[in-house]
């Protein structure tokens, strides 16, 4: 029986004596979704979707949409009215939704998002998938076509989602938005992950990743996807749900951690307006001219004191060297399932680039990494370190550090050591 044909001939049909189908909105092999009206003071336009009776048990579907309309969430589609009904000689299931003026899967066949509209379309996307875990749900059906825009307000739907735990056997054809366990084992939050990881590549290139089912293989993310949402996609996609990232994982990866405040000791506040950026810069460079004049009338004063006073770790040479300090460390945030896989000790070596503000300019693996997985980590939490700047002749300098995670069940450690000489000194 072809479903959509016979629900596209029923335009005009009422619904349980109250939902008149006012036009077709589309719809698949299992169900028809039209625009109806809410009745009421101020008449609401509304969706309703319709699925065989025989589609699922009914009595476990008609069980889980109860509980779904308990959820609330400003980013979730509310669910207004469920039950049954009989068109002709064929029996349905029937929900009722809000009605959504633009849908995800409408854009990107125009337009790839912009890295800019992409974070912007995460943030409600990953609160509602963490809202839904912690009730204990899975959306099972995040793709495109579930990221609908209801007002002004991003939202996902509602319809489908599943209880954590539940093992549906009368999925559709699987497709790549499907977990590789789907079908096969429990749901799990781990299978929004996959569909996260490939609805963002999509979202960036219009098209899902290229993965082959019947193999063990990971999905192919296109060189075309930027940072950082290109390692949040691998991250996502590893066929084995034990090692993939969490919702949480991935909104680190969206927002670092935030910038160490500097004591109010070290601040300097004024009262005066904010003045024009040429007048700033002029003022700006008669400061640095002061205080570079009364350096040096003060080193000139002093060599030979701070030639019998220098730091034990100071660089011995001709110029002047103080080396840096580690102001902030941060370890990668492992997971518990990911350290569970940890085998004895492993290490991954981190190279970072230090500005002479003391903030990392650049973090790169120093050696190969066992780990592609941890290796990322290591990366993210390298980027977050802070230090105090070297110092040549009493100038604030770039520098380079080694920074060593190792790895372990037991807990995760790290050493570090700053390199020599500092990028800076070429250039004198």
């Amino acid at each position: 029986m072809n479903t959509n044909a016979i629900l596209r001939d029923w335009v005009g049909r009422v619904i349980d004596e109250r939902f008149t189908l006012l036009e077709w909105l589309g719809g698949s092999e299992r169900s028809g979704v039209f625009l109806t009206e809410l009745q009421g003071p101020q008449s609401q336009k509304v969706a309703i979707k319709l699925i065989p009776a025989d589609i699922r048990d009914e009595e476990v579907q008609i069980g889980d949409w109860a509980l779904i309309k308990t959820l609330s969430h400003p980013h979730l589609m509310r669910l207004f009215h469920t039950g049954r009904c009989q068109i002709a000689t064929v029996k349905m299931l029937y929900a009722v939704t809000e009605y959504a003026e633009e849908v995800l899967s409408q854009v990107l066949p125009d337009r790839p998002l912009t890295p800019t509209e992409t974070s912007e379309m995460l943030e409600p996307v990953l609160d509602t998938l963490s809202y839904l875990h912690g009730k204990g749900f899975v959306h099972g059906r995040l793709k495109p076509s579930n990221i609908l825009v209801v007002g002004d307000q991003l939202k996902l739907s509602c319809d489908n989602l599943r209880v954590v735990g539940d093992l549906d056997k009368n999925l559709p054809a699987l497709n790549i938005y499907n977990a590789p366990e789907g079908g096969v084992v429990p749901i799990s939050p781990a299978a929004d992950v996959w569909s996260l990881g490939v609805t963002l590549v999509e979202a960036l290139t219009q098209h899902p990743p290229v993965w082959d089912r019947s193999t063990h293989a990971e999905p192919i993310v296109p060189e075309s996807v930027p940072q950082p949402f290109a390692g949040i996609a691998r991250e996502c996609l590893h066929p084995d749900p034990e090692r993939r990232c969490t919702v949480n994982d991935v909104k680190a990866r969206l927002k670092p951690a935030p910038e160490v405040p500097v004591p109010a000791s070290r601040t300097r506040t004024t009262a005066t307006a904010k003045p024009r950026v040429r007048a700033l810069v002029a003022v700006a460079l008669v400061l640095l001219a002061v205080v570079a004049g009364l350096w040096l009338r003060s080193h000139l004063s002093g060599a030979s004191q701070q030639a019998g006073d220098q730091r034990p770790d100071a660089t011995q040479s001709s110029t002047a060297a103080v080396q840096g300090a580690v102001a902030k460390q941060v370890l990668p945030d492992v997971p518990a399932y990911a350290s569970a896989t940890i085998r004895g000790t492993f290490q991954v070596s981190v190279r970072v680039t230090v500005a002479p503000d003391g903030n990392v300019l650049n973090a790169a693996l120093d050696s190969p990494a066992v780990s592609r997985y941890f290796a990322n980590l290591s990366l993210q939490a390298a980027r977050n370190w802070k230090f105090k700047p070297a110092q040549v002749d009493g100038r604030l300098v770039s520098s380079v550090w080694v920074l060593r995670f190792q790895f372990s069940q037991a807990a995760t450690r790290v050493t570090f050591v700053e390199t020599s000489p500092y990028p800076s000194l070429a250039d004198k």
